[in-house]
């Protein structure tokens, strides 16, 4: 039996004010939905086995490079975030995987296990820390890591890689997470090859060391913190690395990491269609970069996403890409964004399951545009709440997560036992 972090009285007490509403709103959609033909329990049943991954750096207070304002009641430490986490995966019931980042997470690793399995959660994809500089590293990084002229800043950052994969193998991982934030600030300052170069080379030698069962994810970001130049800038180059180091390597899409217009769903169709499609940072972005709730600014982006995903989850054999959040929340509680963020995937997934492929298909066939994209409205349309609140019902979890969560002041309870952080400092967590 797992412990409850979250007082689960308090969710039955606030669904039992619900529960009679959604029963009839979830009746209602059934039989909206059984006249175009679609089951309505058989969406829910798919909808059920769908999960996506929480950051452990996302229960803390993120900032900006500017500033950071401290929240309420911020984890101190991995073990209080593990604890953040599974409350939400209590709420949400869609979140039993935590993403660990070393060296902010290090801890010991049997500790970490026992904590994880005793809260009923799981690790996803470790992620390795080259962007800055650790207390007491031996060579900084304030002028690249795996690419770095200097051979040995990079094999330090190699040897951070490949602990990075130790330690996830002792805790269950499966998947190492690389983003790096090398490049050049100014013209000449980086020779283009010999920078890239580099970078492949040191990324053969943490591919050498991943077990026969991992996966290696490498993650593009158009820019920042290197502003001229980036070393894994875009897709196509993160392709490029992926089949330069094997069949374990695979591309992260971070949903934030875009150029403004970018048609986000066609690349990834592209690294599905050539099997190199690894998995996705989910967030959401206005003017550059990422971190914004997911589904805040362009929630039908993030729907036609998902309706490529599941055209490859209806057609190719063992599809199986991961599905992570990536956020940093500044004026919000975490644990609420990373909830409603969850909600969000598992929305555009519902609304993605009821798109109907065979009228789709057809319209493709005749060259009719209007009609196909009016399809895809229809389903986007589609108010599918019934459905992820039956889902979390049936599972134990909270009808309406954020309500719940507010009505039982777990953030002022926690506030009580962890002490107030100072601020002033910038940085992301």
């Amino acid at each position: 039996m797992h412990e409850s972090i979250f007082d689960q009285s308090s969710i039955e007490k606030d669904n039992a004010a619900r529960e009679a509403t959604l029963r009839r709103d979830y009746e209602t959609l059934g039989e909206r939905l059984d006249r175009a033909g679609v089951a309505i329990d058989e969406i829910k049943q798919k909808v059920a086995a769908f999960t996506v991954a929480i950051p452990s750096w996302g229960v803390g207070t993120g900032g900006t490079r500017f500033a950071r304002f401290p929240g309420v009641g911020e984890p101190r430490d991995i073990f209080d975030k593990l604890e953040d986490c599974a409350v939400i995966n209590q709420l949400t019931q869609a979140t039993p995987s935590v993403s660990l980042h070393i060296p902010w997470d290090k801890a010991n690793p049997n500790r970490l296990r026992e904590t994880a399995d005793r809260l009923g959660l799981g690790f996803d994809a470790m992620n390795s820390n080259t962007f800055s500089d650790a207390q007491g590293q031996a060579h900084s990084y304030k002028f690249g890591s795996l690419s770095h002229t200097d051979a040995a800043t990079r094999r330090q950052a190699v040897e951070h890689n490949i602990e990075c994969i130790e330690i996830g193998k002792a805790i269950g991982s499966k998947a190492l997470t690389v983003w790096i934030g090398d490049g050049s600030n100014f013209p000449g300052q980086a020779h283009f090859t010999r920078q890239f170069e580099r970078y492949l080379e040191a990324m053969k030698e943490v591919y050498k060391a991943l077990p026969d069962d991992w996966r290696i994810f490498t993650e593009h970001k158009m820019y920042e913190p290197a502003f001229y130049s980036t070393v894994v800038q875009d897709w196509g180059t993160n392709y490029l690395i992926s089949k330069e180091l094997g069949d374990k390597a695979y591309c992260l899409v971070d949903l934030g990491h875009h150029a403004p217009n970018v048609n986000i769903e066609m690349i990834v169709a592209r690294l599905i269609q050539f099997g190199k499609l690894g998995g996705f940072h989910f967030n959401d972005s206005k003017y550059g970069d990422d971190d914004l709730d997911t589904g805040a600014i362009d929630p039908y982006r993030l729907f036609l996403v998902f309706n490529e995903l599941v055209d490859a989850e209806l057609n190719l054999p063992d599809f199986h890409p991961a599905h992570m959040l990536d956020q940093s929340h500044n004026v919000t509680d975490p644990i609420e964004s990373l909830m409603v963020s969850a909600a969000e995937v598992l929305r555009a997934y519902t609304s993605a399951l009821l798109v109907d492929r065979k009228a789709l298909d057809g319209y493709q066939q005749a060259n009719d545009a209007l009609m196909a994209t009016l399809s895809l409205k229809t389903a986007f349309r589609t108010d599918v709440e019934p459905i992820l609140a039956m889902v979390r019902l049936e599972k134990g979890g909270a009808i309406d997560p954020v309500g719940a969560y507010r009505a039982s002041g777990y953030r002022q309870k926690v506030a009580e036992i962890r002490p107030a952080v100072a601020g002033g400092s910038g940085g992301i967590v």
